[in-house]
């Protein structure tokens, strides 16, 4: 997972999107939540990946990581990468 997840955040850090066409336009797979929430498919979508972005700042905030079973469990549009504990 972290070739994957490296290759992400590499390209992330070079992008500039505007808006969330920009980021499906790069991205087919990605999620569209909300106005500012994505998700993105990690290493063959075994892996969600849930993020914040402030498009006017050009920031990418990281809110989850985990794998698509986890991923089941939580509501994408609440989920903070702080609030979470272990969960069986």
């Amino acid at each position: 997972m972290k070739t994957a997840l490296d290759a992400w955040f590499h390209e992330a850090k070079q992008a500039e999107w505007k808006d969330p066409a920009e980021v499906k336009q790069h991205y087919g797979n990605a999620s569209i939540v909300g106005g500012d929430r994505v998700v993105f498919n990690i290493k063959g979508n075994d892996y969600r990946l849930v993020t914040a972005i402030d498009y006017r700042r050009g920031v990418v905030f990281i809110k989850w990581l985990g794998s698509h079973k986890e991923y089941e469990k939580i509501d994408v549009r609440m989920v903070q990468y702080a609030d979470q504990t272990d969960q069986d």
